[in-house]
């Protein structure tokens, strides 16, 4: 329950006091009246006591009165009988003291931590805040020795404090009967005691004449009271003292008083500051007037009074705190629903505007004058304060203690018992009880009344004046007495009142010596509210008893109390008390948050039902608290919906926009029914409040939007294919980000701004970035160029389950043009209405600045994710600033449009609105503070710099193929269009796969056509017919080229446009020759063009145009290829003797599957490149000339390799072809010489590009080996072989009932002799599973010098194949045998022949075992490098037979080297004669 200002006792002394009825003539309320007062609401400021007072109970003992109040009222008689239940009238006065009493708005928010809640409460008269409860230990500690201080709620306080004072009196009890009156005349009347006379009259015929039933008397021999009004600014004060003594002589000293007032005019302008205590009362005071004159009669005399104020009042200084709350009066007009539900109170809806502005303004209700008390001074409130206590001290106190001596006597008298009833009290109570009959038992005897002089009713009488004066043991005796007196006699209505009052008297009694009755409250609660049904007094009783179970920490005791007595017949009663039950669970041992938050919603919705709006939007706000982001979507839909109504009534519209906001941006579980409605409800409230006015476009809810999903693209989006026409993929919104590519595209845009810049990158170079989005670099402010659409691609996402309709969808922008700064033109994106336009401008000129487009219609389906592509062009160069979109919101039943006579109405719910793209960069992570803070850099793609015009190439291929087999030659045509208006030059191109294409050589390019349909049937190499008498051993052709007309190592092109330069407009067409990937498999090849404008100096240096192909590679063919030394005896010419010859063998595979419907495949020339060897005849067994393959067919191919002259060698390559058809095709031409160069740029192979390196290596074999080279260098160059054959290759293909002719071509490169090559890389297969291993790997053999020494010598058996000799004649046959010796290296070597018989294995026994070499067995030679030598051997043959003469052993070591190695040429292939018998 809420913490109230005033203690517990001082709340129910303040709620029980003595009442006293005023009496006043014209002339004395024409005395009060100066001061905007009437008599009864000039004494109320003063009518506490500031001293202590005393009485004597019957027993004669001092009992003292402290902090005594009174409450003086004027007499308002009315002659209806007085009902138990309150009129509509003081029901709409407890409306309007709630309504009057707001929280104020702007204060500090008092806040209770409960567990894992912080609640807020708006509270300006909070004693304390502490946030008391942390955690559970915490709570058990710390609850028995603190005092817990939560937020107050002094709109119930104020509801309580009138609601006691406005219940009307009753039979069964005298606490608010009048105990005096007070007869006040004025000391200017011309008789004041006949006006005395008069008024006394008049009282006694109110209270006994019986023709009233209200006020009711405590007793009938009422005190009366004579006071005298001397008015101090007219009066004749010496005739009021001798007035006031003749009525001391008539009344006594103890029954009159003369109070003197108005000690000064209004007129006199005195800086004195008098207070006015008074303001506090009037709005209250006007309030009970306004419903008394309503429903209460007036008395018919001069004595009757205007007003009557039937409101107890606090003490001066908790008013003064309170003035604040209640002068916080309500700012928009209470709305109520037009129907009246079942047991609700009429409220204020039938209020006249005028008692509303009463409500709502008391000062002019007070008067014209503002201020009160203006004739009074403080000397005046002096006066009147001493009057009370005169008043209170010796005259209503003494009153009240006779008559409490008198009933006790009566009683005593009458019950024959002792003399004091105090005395008497443990002889009362120590006897046996009577047993007390349950409610349930009990009849309803509302209609028995007690007689005024029955005992019981007296025994209730004493007890009230006991209570009265703060005799509170004394009065309980007394209701104790009384209840079980009522009980028995089954008066019901008696005995619940004694049983109320006896329990509140048990809990005042100093020291208390008996624990607080809380049966005695629940018995009275049930016997007012179900036996005598009277709510008013069930209702006070349970105030009562919840303040004291609250005092005593029982605050489950007193929710459960407080939540029995919500019914329907109260709306407002139901909702203070189910607010007061919620606080209770709050401050409980244990907080229960959640039954906090249930029962201020149910609170809520009693408040609603009540009229009291602002009330109800507070109780759902302070539950929100509790149920917000706790996963209970469903409830918080409830209270935001709730909250939004409720708020949009109270006109606090931002409240209701944002409130609305939250339903429909969470994650709702309602149906799609219950969402339409609430989207509804949005629509209206924000069509509501935005009206017509649109200069100030509000922020929607709906659809979402992910900002950091947004993209931006500048420039025109790619030209689809036109015709044959395909054109370049370049960049668009359709393709996915790959950060991959993204750095490969980087990668390429750097290498041909290297080569565009001579081989250094700029300083300031930066990546194009055509698309930006979240993963791109957005750090720096993009560059677009004037009059290039930009296109941003906004990502909306429908969370709602029913679709959602936008129309007249456009970005918001604001742009500064070049040398302003600050934005001089900005568009709010507003659209026309009539949907006719597709193209907004801005607020002016617009149009000059950026063009808008507009999407008419755009439809989200119920949960949608839906992206929306809006476009600007702008015409001006400055900053540009995309800010957000714009847009009408609609709600749509479903997700069509709607027609007819519905489209009006659909309508109606359409606002207006834009929603912000504010994009957050990335967390910025590079010093320290930016590590332990979260920063975020900036994110500028929606803020680009429009820059002047640029040049715009397209590109578009013709006859591109998509498939090709590997290493076919296609022909294809390039077309650069330039669509701008300014000049580009510097045309470039740069690819991942530079050996896939080629433009050609500037030397060697031959002459093509100038169409592609004119070289249909054309060759794409450049061919030579040859004789028919030309003879298959013919010597290949050769040609020397230079390595600088194909050599562009970079990789980047120079695409060859004449001039070098496009002018606007204008388009060229070039050839493109293509060669199929040498992998088979779907390749992706990128290609990134580059180009410049010819005016330099602009913001952006280059731009450059991406396109991307797939080619799918069939197989071809296969090639391997290994070359050896010639063993065949050297020519006759002493320049071929001493350079010697190789020779190559070439096997080719068809290893096409005849997928792509090739037949066969002919081979039809073979070429080498190279700078020390050429192809010189092909010595191929076979006579066909030309060699056909099919499907898996091989065939070997044996060609002798010439080196070339040494004169030829110098930086210049020599191609040698080899033609095995009638064509000769040259190859080092393009594209034959080009695809063969890029092939070898991509083998990255140093023998090929470096031009110095073989010519190097053979000046340093005309000198001295250096010592340091070691014997396996040496070894490596006498192995060396650079020799590059190229395979051209034509297939016969079936298509379309029509036969093709491709042609391709492969290529081998030779590197090392001995060592096979093949055109295929052999794929490395993935090891799907690795063994573990225990023990380390074994390091891999060394090889000996000696392997690698054994290829230094070559050697030679010339001998004849078959001899014949006759050996009858002569047993010795000699045959004559000659051994070639070659140095194959370039230094000089050491050689030693051993012509003796190694001991032979059992293999070759019988094979040489019959011959034996004659002559010198061991030769010892010295060979020069590349040098070659014979020796004369003799063989000796004693019979017929075959024999192996490859029996030497040669030894060889290079000079000044001590490693010995035996040649190879033991292990080569036998040296086999035949020796026949002649």
């Amino acid at each position: 329950m809420a913490q109230c200002v005033q203690s517990v006792q001082e709340f129910i002394q303040d709620s029980f006091v003595p009442m006293v009825a005023v009496l006043c003539s014209e002339e004395a309320e024409k005395v009060t009246r100066k001061n905007n007062l009437n008599f009864a609401e000039l004494l109320r400021p003063f009518c506490r006591l500031t001293s202590e007072g005393h009485i004597r109970d019957p027993n004669n003992q001092v009992q003292p009165v402290k902090n005594l109040r009174i409450c003086v009222n004027n007499v308002v008689a009315s002659p209806t009988a007085a009902s138990g239940a309150l009129s509509p009238a003081q029901r709409r006065q407890l409306n309007e003291v709630v309504l009057s009493c707001q929280p104020q708005e702007g204060v500090v928010a008092n806040v209770i931590t409960a567990g894992d809640y912080d609640l807020n409460f708006n509270d300006h008269s909070l004693k304390a805040s502490v946030p008391w409860y942390s955690a559970w230990r915490e709570t058990l500690l710390e609850v028995n020795t603190s005092t817990h201080y939560t937020a107050t709620t002094p709109w119930f306080e104020a509801y309580r404090e009138n609601f006691l004072q406005l219940m009307p009196a009753s039979e069964h009890e005298f606490l608010n009967h009048y105990l005096a009156c007070l007869l006040v005349v004025s000391s200017s009347e011309a008789l004041p005691v006949e006006q005395f006379l008069k008024l006394s009259q008049e009282q006694h015929r109110i209270q006994h004449n019986g023709e009233y039933t209200h006020p009711k008397w405590f007793i009938p021999n009422t005190l009366k009271y004579y006071v005298l009004l001397h008015d101090m600014s007219i009066g004749n004060e010496q005739r009021a003292d001798t007035v006031y003594e003749d009525m001391k002589q008539r009344y006594g000293a103890q029954g009159c008083y003369l109070l003197k007032i108005n000690s000064r005019t209004p007129s006199v302008k005195e800086d004195e500051q008098i207070p006015d205590p008074w303001s506090q009362y009037i709005h209250r005071n006007n309030l009970h007037n306004q419903d008394m004159n309503d429903d209460l009669a007036p008395i018919s005399n001069d004595a009757a009074v205007e007003n009557s104020v039937g409101v107890a009042e606090a003490e001066p200084h908790q008013s003064t705190e309170k003035d604040g709350a209640f002068n916080s009066l309500c700012s928009h007009p209470l709305e109520l629903d037009s129907t009246n539900h079942s047991g609700n109170l009429p409220m204020l809806g039938i209020l006249n505007s005028d008692t509303k502005k009463v409500a709502r303004d008391p000062e002019s209700a007070a008067g014209v004058v503002a201020s009160h008390g203006a004739c009074l001074t403080l000397n005046d409130h002096d006066r009147i304060r001493q009057f009370i206590q005169e008043f209170t001290l010796r005259g209503l106190l003494p009153h009240i203690e006779k008559n409490i001596r008198q009933l006790n006597d009566q009683l005593v008298s009458r019950k024959g018992l002792s003399r004091s009833l105090f005395s008497a009290t443990k002889k009362w109570f120590g006897g046996g009880k009577v047993p007390e009959k349950s409610i349930s038992e009990l009849k309803s005897t509302s209609c028995l009344l007690y007689p005024p002089e029955a005992t019981e009713l007296q025994i209730r009488k004493m007890a009230d004046l006991c209570f009265l004066v703060q005799h509170y043991e004394l009065a309980y005796s007394c209701y104790h007495t009384a209840k079980k007196d009522f009980l028995s006699d089954q008066a019901m209505l008696y005995a619940a009142g004694a049983l109320e009052m006896a329990a509140v008297s048990a809990f005042l009694q100093a020291g208390a010596p008996r624990p607080y009755p809380a049966h005695y409250m629940e018995t009275a609660i049930q016997t007012y509210r179900d036996v005598c049904k009277n709510m008013v007094l069930a209702e006070r009783c349970a105030l009562l008893s919840a303040e004291v179970l609250k005092s005593q920490g029982k605050y489950s005791d007193a929710a459960t109390l407080l939540i029995k007595m919500t019914f329907e017949d109260s709306d407002l009663r139901s909702a203070l008390l189910l607010e007061q039950a919620a606080h209770c669970f709050i401050n409980m041992r244990n907080p229960m948050v959640r039954k906090f938050a249930f029962h201020m919603i149910l609170a809520g919705h009693r408040f609603s039902k009540a009229g009291q709006r602002k009330h109800a939007l507070r109780c759902y706000c302070q539950a929100m608290q509790v149920y917000k982001a706790k996963g209970w979507s469903l409830a918080e839909d409830h209270i935001n919906f709730t909250i939004g109504r409720q708020s949009f009534t109270l006109q606090q519209q931002e409240n209701a926009v944002s409130a609305f906001r939250q339903i429909l941006t969470n994650d709702s579980r309602q149906t799609a029914t219950q969402q339409g409605a609430f989207l509804r409800e949005y629509l209206y409230v924000y069509k509501s409040v935005t009206g017509e006015s649109e200069v100030d476009l509000p922020l929607l809810p709906l659809p979402c939007i992910d900002s950091s999903a947004t993209r931006v693209y500048f420039g025109h989006e790619r030209r689809l294919a036109e015709g044959e026409k395909q054109a370049a993929t370049h960049v668009s919104l359709d393709q996915e980000y790959d950060q991959d590519l993204a750095a490969m595209w980087c990668h390429l845009e750097e290498q041909v701004a290297t080569a565009a810049n001579r081989g250094v990158l700029p300083a300031n170079f930066q990546p194009t970035q055509c698309c930006l989005n979240s993963q791109t670099d957005n750090l720096r402010y993009p560059l677009a160029v004037v009059e290039e659409p930009i296109i941003v691609e906004v990502t909306f996402r429908n969370p709602l389950k029913v679709s959602l309709a936008l129309f007249n969808l456009s970005l918001l922008w604001s742009f500064t043009p070049d040398g302003a700064t600050t934005p001089q033109e900005e568009t709010a994106g507003d659209a026309n209405t009539n949907g006719k336009e597709s193209v907004i401008t801005g607020i002016t000129q617009g149009n000059d600045i950026i063009t808008t487009e507009v999407i008419l219609e755009f439809h989200l389906s119920p949960e949608d994710t839906k992206t929306a592509r809006l476009r600007l062009l702008p015409h001006r160069t400055g900053q540009l600033n995309i800010q957000g979109v714009v847009y009408n919101l609609a709600a749509t039943s479903s997700g069509d449009t709607v027609q007819g006579t519905e489209d009006q109405q659909t309508l109606d719910w359409v606002v207006r609105g834009r929603q912000d793209l504010q994009i957050r960069g990335p967390r910025l992570n590079q010093t320290k503070e930016d590590k332990m803070l979260v920063r975020h850099g900036p994110d500028r793609r929606l803020d680009p710099i429009i820059t002047p015009p640029m040049p715009l190439m397209e590109v578009f291929f013709l006859q591109f193929p998509t498939a090709l087999l590997c290493g076919e030659i296609r022909k294809a045509y390039v077309e650069f269009c330039n669509v701008s208006g300014v000049a580009l030059c510097g045309l470039r191109v740069a690819s991942t796969h530079p050996e896939f294409f080629t433009f050609g050589s500037r030397a060697t390019t031959p002459v093509t056509p100038l169409s592609p349909t004119s070289a249909e049937n054309c060759s794409a190499y450049k061919t030579l017919v040859t004789s028919p008498e030309a003879q298959s051993g013919s010597v290949g052709a050769e040609m020397l080229v230079l390595a600088e007309d194909f050599s562009q190592p970079s990789g980047v092109m120079e695409i060859p446009v004449e001039g070098g330069t496009l002018r606007p407009g204008e388009s060229v067409q070039l050839p493109l020759w293509l060669r199929g990937p040498d992998q088979e498999g779907v390749h992706e090849i990128n290609f990134l063009f580059y180009y410049e404008s010819k005016d330099k100096g602009g913001k952006i240096s280059h731009r450059v145009l991406r396109h991307t192909v797939f080619i799918c590679a069939s197989r071809s063919l296969s090639v391997r290829a290994s070359a050896c030394h010639s063993s065949i005896p050297a020519q006759e010419n002493q320049e071929d003797r001493a350079i010697g010859s190789m020779l190559v063998f070439v096997d080719v595979e068809n290893i096409n599957t005849s997928e792509a419907g090739v037949r066969e495949f002919h081979i039809v020339q073979v070429s080498s490149s190279s700078r020390h060897w050429r192809l010189h005849k092909c010595i191929n067994p076979a006579k066909d000339k030309d060699c056909k393959l099919t499907s898996r067919e091989r065939a070997k191919l044996c060609f002798r390799a010439m080196p070339c002259k040494p004169q030829q060698a110098v930086g210049k390559y020599i191609f040698a072809d080899l033609n095995l058809g009638n064509e000769r095709i040259i190859s080092s031409t393009t594209p034959c010489g080009d695809f063969y160069f890029r092939c070898c740029w991509k083998q990255e192979s140093p023998r090929v590009i470096p031009a110095s390196t073989r010519s190097t290596a053979h000046s340093r074999s005309q000198s001295a080996v250096p010592a340091e080279d070691s014997i396996i260098s040496i070894v490596n160059k006498c192995k060396e072989l650079d020799l590059n054959i190229i395979i051209i290759w034509k297939a016969y293909v079936v298509e379309d009932n029509k036969q093709l002719i491709l042609e391709g071509q492969l290529h081998v490169a030779l590197q090392t002799i001995g060592k096979e090559a093949c055109s295929l890389t052999t794929k490395e297969e993935n090891q799907e599973m690795v063994l573990l291993k225990f023990k380390p790997e074994l390091p891999p053999p060394v090889v000996s010098p000696s392997a690698e020494l054994s290829h230094l010598i070559k050697t030679n058996l010339l001998y004849p194949e078959t001899y014949s000799h006759p050996f009858v004649q002569d047993s010795l046959c000699v045959v004559p045998v000659t051994l070639s010796l070659s140095n194959c290296s370039l230094a000089q070597v050491d050689v030693l022949i051993d012509l003796r018989h190694k001991s032979p294995s059992s293999e070759s026994l019988e094979v040489h075992s019959a011959f034996t070499w004659v002559g010198q067995t061991q030769y010892k030679l010295k060979l020069k490098a590349q040098e070659v030598t014979s020796l004369a051997l003799q063989a000796c043959f004693l019979q017929a037979g075959v024999y192996n003469l490859n029996t030497p052993r040669v030894y060889a070591r290079v000079a000044e080297q001590a490693a010995v190695c035996e040649s190879s040429q033991q292990t080569a292939s036998p040296a086999l004669i035949i020796i026949t018998n002649a």
